[in-house]
């Protein structure tokens, strides 16, 4: 693929298989998203081509879509299921004109009859009868409540938006998934949910990310943007990490090996260039050279970039105390009765559903909203706050460099073209005027202003949307070094980890701590994700205990006779999600067989095979819904 003379990537060649999970990484303008349009089909390569095989369908979420504003939000997910409607239509039309016509042994009445029982097959192949039920399942997966489905989609954010269009996506299930950085508008709840539908119910994806956590939690292989080549390494990301920094480290020792034999036959040139004794070999040096194909290293910045937070004045003991805090908009209650406090140094995280108001919080600790009850900010309190709103007050007639040349005091000076770089504004880009910069930049743009900025409170709201890895740890180890208090929002839990060491918990119009980091949450929760906060089983009821037990010893902890029976319990449980499983799996198996035979033109044209096939299907919904209800029987157990 070529912009302009040089080419972005070249001679490049891979196959993607059912299954597969595929990580694709690269710096920022290697050409991941060109990659993932030129797979979709939305751009065509300079040269080569791009195969799919025979009724393979491809399904794109791109990072920026043009969104509609005319239908409800289940009309607009119902479009994933347009071509079930469609069907839907054309057997009812043929149902009424079978009622209709008379000439039953007619040829064509009987031909109508077979197309009319061929294509209701199909239609319960495919789920006609249940995509609603689906279709609820994956909207409320992704943060929606019931209330929302007859909403307007004109009424909810740009982000809610982009997560109707990844709903309708995900509901079309195409053979392959390519997903253009999808948890940038997701919480942590929906990261997990959708972490979970990708690794057992998608067919191939291919994925751009900069959440560490969850590319490792869902591939099983990382392509490589790199050099204007690909890499390819069967392996998740964690594991491609470790074996490219030792492929690099092979190419730097080859790369050093080349750059002696070359300096050699350099000096040999050069030595015997003009002695006719030598002229033969001096020759066979020169072909040599031209011969040589010089060994390329992997692009790595290497510059070991650290901010550090300019000085600020020393702030009170507890720069935050919230007492009773409440906020209301007419009838509905954000939160009430929200007490907190936050010492000095102290680096805490709001997290919790969107819509539960953590982003309020924040709101009313600047001030910029009204709410009832105390909230005190402590002395020589000086905040830096980074929201995504806080891009739009940058003067857009200032140029990208000029705009942090304004804010940088003493030696940073010096660096800011490197901070610049690090945060993707390298080379030309930092000659950009701000006016021409897409929201993205600007919110990265903000987060280095606010950087260099003298402070000693920092509010972070979903501060890493718009970075990449690196840029993410250049501020992770700012934070980590600030010697202020810290309060972020975010839902990105590899950057939570390490940097926090303490929750608090946003839901149900409470605000509950937890101390400790974000998977010492986690794992009290005794959830691998935070899907199931809201429910009484897993929140109030296991407070309520381990309240009763503080107040009352263990004394009135379960009998020995009911721990026995608690642990049967379990062991049913996990009985019956093995069996589960394993039918799943023989069922899986079984449909793979027959969607083989209905690959080929004598299968095709077999009507049992359909029959066979619908009932599977059948069967194995029943299977999945089975598992899913005891996988909760037996998560609920386990707390």
């Amino acid at each position: 693929m070529e912009f302009g003379a040089t080419p972005l990537f070249q001679d490049v060649s891979y196959v993607i298989n059912d299954k597969d999970r595929i990580a694709l990484v690269g710096k920022n303008g290697a050409g991941k998203s060109t990659m993932l349009k030129i797979i979709a089909g939305l751009q065509q390569p300079t040269s080569g081509t791009v195969a799919v095989s025979g009724g393979s369908t491809i399904g794109y979420l791109p990072q920026v879509m043009v969104l509609s504003d005319e239908h409800t939000v289940r009309e607009e997910a119902e479009q994933a299921f347009s071509h079930i409607s469609q069907m839907q239509e054309r057997l009812d039309r043929m149902n009424q004109e079978l009622a209709d016509r008379t000439d039953y042994d007619s040829e064509s009445y009987m031909v109508l009859v077979e197309k009319f029982t061929h294509e209701s097959e199909r239609f319960q192949m495919m789920g006609g009868m249940n995509y609603q039920a689906e279709l609820e399942r994956t909207l409320m997966g992704l943060g929606f409540v019931r209330e929302d489905f007859d909403r307007p989609t004109r009424e909810f954010s740009g982000g809610w938006r982009m997560r109707i269009e990844l709903a309708k996506l995900l509901l079309r299930r195409p053979d392959v998934l390519l997903l253009d950085e999808p948890t940038n508008h997701l919480d942590i709840e929906s990261i997990q949910w959708l972490e979970n539908f990708l690794a057992t119910k998608a067919n191939a994806v291919v994925l751009v990310s900069h959440d560490r956590a969850f590319i490792n939690n869902i591939t099983n292989r990382t392509l490589e943007i790199s050099c204007g080549r690909v890499f390819d390494y069967k392996v998740k990301y964690d594991e491609y990490v470790r074996l490219r920094a030792e492929r690099r480290e092979q190419q730097l020792r080859a790369y050093e090996n080349q750059q002696k034999e070359i300096a050699d036959i350099k000096e040999f040139i050069e030595r015997f260039r003009y002695k006719p004794t030598k002229a033969v070999q001096v020759q066979s040096r020169i072909k040599q050279l031209e011969k040589m194909v010089p060994i390329e290293v992997d692009e790595v910045d290497n510059s070991a970039l650290r901010l550090k937070f300019p000085p600020a004045l020393r702030s009170g003991d507890y720069p935050l105390i919230c007492e009773g805090v409440r906020k209301a908009y007419g009838e509905h209650v954000v939160f009430h009765d929200v007490d907190l406090t936050i010492k000095r140094g102290e680096k805490v995280a709001f997290v919790g559903k969107n819509g539960e108001g953590k982003s309020t919080l924040v709101k009313c600790i600047m001030g910029e909203i009204p709410f009832e009850g105390n909230l005190k900010l402590g002395h020589n309190v000086q905040i830096g706050y980074f929201a995504q709103n806080q891009a739009q007050l940058l003067d857009g007639e200032l140029t990208v460099f000029d705009t942090i040349d304004r804010v940088a005091k003493g030696d940073i000076r010096l660096k800011i073209r490197d901070i610049l770089g690090a945060f993707m504004f390298g080379g030309e880009a930092s000659e950009k005027k701000v006016k021409v910069l897409s929201g993205g930049e600007r919110s990265r743009l903000a987060m280095i202003k606010l950087l260099l900025e003298p402070v000693n409170f920092l509010i972070l709201d979903e501060p890493t949307n718009h970075l990449d890895m690196r840029s993410k740890d250049v501020l992770k180890d700012a934070i980590r070094d600030f010697d202020g208090t810290v309060v972020v929002v975010s839902h990105d839990r590899e950057f939570l980890d390490g940097l926090v060491s303490k929750v608090y918990e946003f839901g149900g119009g409470l605000v509950k701590e937890h101390l400790g980091g974000i998977y010492d949450f986690l794992q009290r929760k005794n959830i691998e994700s935070l899907n199931d906060l809201q429910k009484p089983s897993l929140s109030t009821s296991s407070t309520m205990v381990s309240s009763v037990e503080e107040k009352t010893g263990p004394s009135n902890r379960l009998s020995y006779e009911q721990q026995k029976e608690q642990q049967k319990k379990v062991r049913r449980l996990e009985k019956a999600v093995e069996q589960c499983e394993a039918r799943i799996g023989e069922l899986e198996a079984a449909v793979k067989m027959l969607e083989d035979q209905l690959a080929t033109p004598e299968g095709a044209a077999d009507v049992s095979i359909y029959e066979r096939h619908g009932a599977l299907k059948k069967q194995l919904d029943e299977a999945v819904n089975a598992w899913e209800e005891a996988s909760l029987e037996l998560e609920e157990a386990q707390s």
